[in-house]
C-alpha cells in the first residue's frame, strides 16, 4: 500500500538565522525565489504522483481506488491553495501599485 505524504504549499516559518542575520535586499529576493521554487515544484510533484496512480488504475494494475483518489483531490487543492495564493500576491501588487506616494 502507498503511503501518502502532505506536503505544505508555502512554508510560513521564519528563517531559523533570521534574529542573529539582517538581509539584504539581494538575499531576500533569493530566499523568496528558492521558496517559490521549491512549492511550484511540490506542486507539480503531486500533479505528477496523482497522474501516475491514475495510468495504472486505467492500465487495471493492481491499486485501490481510494489511494487513486485521495491522490487527485491533494494534487487538485494543492492547486488550488496555490492559485489563491497567486491571486492574494496579485491582488496586493495592485494595492501596493494605486498608493501615492
Amino acid at each position: 500500500m502507498n503511503k501518502i505524504t502532505f506536503m505544505p504549499v508555502l512554508s510560513l516559518k521564519p528563517a531559523e538565522n533570521a534574529k542573529t542575520h539582517t538581509h539584504t535586499a539581494y538575499e531576500a529576493q533569493k530566499s523568496f525565489s528558492s521558496v517559490l521554487k521549491q512549492s511550484i515544484e511540490k506542486i507539480n510533484e503531486s500533479q505528477i504522483q496523482s497522474d501516475a496512480m491514475t495510468e495504472k488504475l486505467a492500465r487495471g494494475e493492481n491499486i485501490d481506488l481510494h489511494q487513486v483518489m485521495i491522490t487527485s483531490q491533494k494534487a487538485s487543492i494543492t492547486m488550488q491553495a496555490a492559485l489563491e495564493v497567486r491571486n492574494k500576491v496579485i491582488e496586493a501588487y495592485q494595492e501596493t501599485m494605486r498608493m501615492q506616494v
